[in-house]
C-alpha cells in the first residue's frame, strides 16, 4: 500500500477534508480513507498514475515559483548595479531650503559631489519668502554650481515634493508663483544635459538641511556681516 504521506502530499485540501469525514463517517483509517477518496479521484486512472501525475504537476509548478523567483532577483540586482554606477560614477547633488518663520528669511543648502569626490557645499541667506521658494533656491544653486563646474550628468537629490512635482509638470500647469523658478531650474537642466531629480526622505537629506538651516544662523550672519 502507498504510504499515508505520499498520498497526503498530492492529496487537494478538499480531497483531506473529504477523507477525514469519510474516516469519521466508515468508522475507517484516515490512511484507508485518504485512498479510497483518491482512487475515486483518479477516475478509472490507477492510484499511482494519479500520484505520479500530480507530483510532476507540482515539480512544474515549483519550477515556475523558483524561475520567477530568480527573474525578480535578478531584475533586482540589475537596478540595484545601475544605481550604484550612477552613485559611483556619475555627479551626484542634493538641495534643500528653510524659511524662518514661514514665510520669512530664506536660507538654501545644497552639497555636489563629483565621480573622483570633488565636493561643493552651498550654504547662502536668500532674501525673504516661503519654503517652496527656499527649496527652489537651492535646487537653482545646485544646478548653477553643476554647470560652473561643467558636469553633463547628474541625479539631484530632495526631500521636496512640492519642487519635483513642479518641475516635472507640463509647462503651464505647474504652480504660478513658481513659475518663474521652474523656469530657471528647466533651463539649467537644459544646459547641463542629462539631470534626473529624485525625492528622498528627510531623514536622507541631513547635509543639505544642515547647511540651509546654518544659512539661517543669527551668529553666523553677525560674523559674515562684520
Amino acid at each position: 500500500m502507498i504510504a499515508f504521506e505520499e498520498l497526503l502530499a498530492v492529496a487537494y485540501k478538499k480531497e483531506r477534508l473529504q477523507s477525514r469525514r469519510l474516516a469519521r463517517g466508515a468508522a475507517i483509517s484516515e490512511h484507508a480513507a485518504l485512498v479510497t477518496t483518491l482512487e475515486k479521484a483518479a477516475a478509472g486512472q490507477s492510484l499511482r498514475n494519479l500520484i505520479d501525475a500530480r507530483r510532476a504537476a507540482q515539480n512544474r509548478h515549483a519550477d515556475a515559483l523558483r524561475a520567477r523567483e530568480s527573474r525578480r532577483v535578478e531584475r533586482a540586482s540589475r537596478a540595484k548595479q545601475r544605481s550604484t554606477e550612477i552613485e559611483a560614477h556619475g555627479w551626484r547633488g542634493w538641495f534643500d531650503g528653510s524659511a524662518l518663520p514661514n514665510p520669512g528669511r530664506l536660507g538654501m543648502g545644497g552639497v555636489l559631489v563629483g565621480p573622483l569626490g570633488e565636493t561643493v557645499e552651498i550654504s547662502v541667506a536668500a532674501g525673504t519668502g516661503d519654503s517652496s521658494a527656499a527649496e527652489y533656491l537651492a535646487l537653482i544653486a545646485v544646478l548653477e554650481a553643476a554647470a560652473r563646474a561643467g558636469v553633463t550628468d547628474a541625479v539631484i537629490y530632495g526631500d521636496s515634493r512640492v519642487v519635483i512635482d513642479d518641475v516635472a509638470a507640463p509647462e503651464g500647469a505647474g504652480i504660478r508663483s513658481l513659475a518663474h523658478h521652474a523656469a530657471r531650474v528647466r533651463a539649467l537642466i537644459a544646459r547641463i544635459g542629462d539631470v534626473r531629480l529624485q525625492w528622498i526622505p528627510r531623514a536622507r537629506n541631513v547635509r543639505a538641511d544642515a547647511l540651509s538651516r546654518g544659512a539661517l544662523d543669527p551668529a553666523r550672519a553677525a560674523v559674515e556681516a562684520a
